[in-house]
């Protein structure tokens, strides 16, 4: 079974286990087993590596779209993917349409209702109502 799935219009997720390891110098090191050795990276912090996988990940994905390469299906069931008692495995999701509008940043005209006591408050503290709302909406949405 693989867990790579496409969805309507064209939209492209995906879905591949990675395999975090800590190093010697406290460093995550971070491969994709279905994907070795083609995607890998490493980061300081838990954190950093969790970011860093998914950069990885969607770099390489989009890389094999754009050359219509055939990629490796996804392990279905993690417990299967070899790994030693104190490595991570962590599902890493990927949707390569986002990534690539992303890459395009268009902006795109949107006309909305606020209260006038906002517009107001807004105004007069020279609020850039644009980055405030597309600050607000990448927060909501975890972008």
């Amino acid at each position: 079974m693989s867990l790579v799935c496409v969805l309507k219009e064209d939209k492209m997720k995906y879905l591949y286990f990675a395999l975090f390891t800590l190093n010697e110098n406290n460093q995550y090191e971070v491969t994709f087993p279905d994907l070795a050795p083609n995607a890998a990276t490493y980061g300081d912090t838990l954190s950093e590596a969790l970011f860093m996988a998914k950069d990885a990940l969607t770099g390489y994905l989009l890389t094999i779209e754009d050359s219509n390469e055939v990629l490796p299906n996804a392990t279905a069931q993690p417990q299967k993917i070899s790994h030693k008692a104190n490595d991570l495995v962590v599902p890493i999701e990927v949707d390569t349409t986002i990534a690539r509008e992303r890459e395009q940043n268009r902006s795109v005209k949107k006309t909305l209702t606020i209260p006038k006591y906002l517009n107001d408050l807004g105004v007069q503290n020279e609020i850039n109502f644009s980055a405030t709302l597309s600050d607000a909406l990448k927060e909501k949405l975890g972008v």
